[in-house]
């Protein structure tokens, strides 16, 4: 590991190279799914080209807006322009399986902008099962408010992430509130800020004019 890690938990120039060729061997992935989908007689009849942008787009939506804090706490974690909703978005359009591979190429989008870990385990369940989970969203695509659903499901399933990887960190003896455990601690810490964006996207979501919108992208991706 030291080969990509440095001291301080950060990437040497080793593993950022890494990092930025796993990133392209997924999104290649994706095209590839897109392609199969498509000469396989889905019921999807984009192109593995357009399934590609439009991933793309939705990932690179979701890396600007997550630096687009609203409210940051002061060891770690923010309230952010709706980040979250757009890391999903490819779960909802296209299904589950292109949803985790945008969601971990966004994790180590993620851990690129700002790599920093204690242990390898915290390393997995914050930059990788935290925003892998995002592709859960896919398995309501189809259904009736699927996009509420999955967006839920979805935000959930990174708060439980979130909260081990939190677990694991506080137990390294991180300063945390006097008087807490650390799973209480990071379960409250985690569900504050991951919430409070949650509360405010549901309440987007829920005015027509968007609920429209995103409909008319879904059928324009997948024509």
């Amino acid at each position: 590991m030291s080969v990509f890690i440095n001291s301080e938990g950060g990437l040497t120039s080793s593993g950022y190279f890494a990092a930025a060729a796993l990133i392209i061997l997924l999104l290649l992935c994706v095209f590839a799914i897109g392609r199969k989908t498509t000469t396989g007689g889905g019921n999807h009849s984009s192109s593995p080209v357009k399934r590609l942008s439009f991933c793309s787009m939705c990932i690179a939506l979701a890396a600007v807006t997550s630096m687009i804090k609203v409210f940051e706490f002061t060891y770690g974690g923010s309230v952010t322009l709706c980040s979250m909703l757009f890391a999903m978005l490819p779960a909802w359009i296209y299904g589950a399986s292109t949803g985790f591979l945008c969601g971990l190429v966004y994790g180590l989008i993620q851990f690129l902008l700002g790599p920093y870990f204690l242990t390898f385990p915290q390393f997995l369940f914050d930059y990788i099962f935290a925003f892998m989970i995002m592709g859960a969203a896919g398995f309501f695509s189809r259904k009736r408010n699927g996009l509420f659903i999955g967006y839920i499901v979805a935000v959930t399933g990174r708060w439980v992430m979130a909260t081990i990887a939190g677990l694991i960190w506080y137990s390294l003896g991180t300063t945390i509130w006097e008087g807490w455990s650390p799973l209480p601690y990071s379960m409250v810490y985690n569900g504050i800020y991951i919430g409070a964006e949650a509360i405010v996207t549901l309440i987007i979501l829920s005015v027509p004019a968007v609920g429209k919108a995103l409909s008319e992208v879904k059928k324009a991706a997948l024509s």
